[in-house]
């Protein structure tokens, strides 16, 4: 084998998410899915910012317009200088599909805000993320939207 092959092959099998099972992509998506909310819940908006990579352009239920990464925690703090937290949330998972180094998940989330007079704000969102993997098996979230549920509550 010549060595521009051998270090093909080399780089080929260090290339992370690139060539992980979609089965096996989508579990490690989903596992950091619900560490995003556990950020959330413990206000931690440094663990929170790790999941999203640099380069990230999404459109938050919050805002009016797209935001890039340095605004992916304005809706947070939004609810936290109010003196709202995260009581509790549950998520329920509709699709995923991996293709290359991208997984996309679709998913319902029911939130139950609490504020300082300890007022249940319950409320629910549609969410879909896709995830870019890089190698070292480091996934972050590229691209995302939120939105209301549905007529139906969907």
């Amino acid at each position: 084998m010549n060595r521009i092959a051998s270090f093909g092959l080399v780089a080929a099998l260090s290339a992370g998410p690139l060539l992980a099972g979609q089965p096996a992509a989508e579990k490690e998506v989903w596992s950091l899915e619900d560490s995003y909310w556990k950020y959330v819940q413990a206000n931690d908006l440094e663990g929170y910012r790790t999941l999203w990579h640099e380069d990230f352009l999404g459109w938050p239920l919050s805002s009016p317009e797209p935001v890039h990464k340095a605004h992916i925690t304005d809706w947070i703090t939004a609810h936290t200088s109010s003196g709202e937290t995260l009581r509790s949330y549950s998520l329920e998972r509709l699709e995923a599909q991996a293709t290359a180094n991208y997984v996309t998940v679709t998913y319902r989330v029911r939130l139950n805000w609490v504020d300082k007079a300890g007022v249940e704000k319950p409320g629910s969102l549609r969410v879909i993320h896709t995830w870019l993997g890089s190698v070292g098996h480091k996934w972050q979230i590229i691209s995302g939207m939120a939105a209301a549920p549905n007529a139906q509550g969907h």
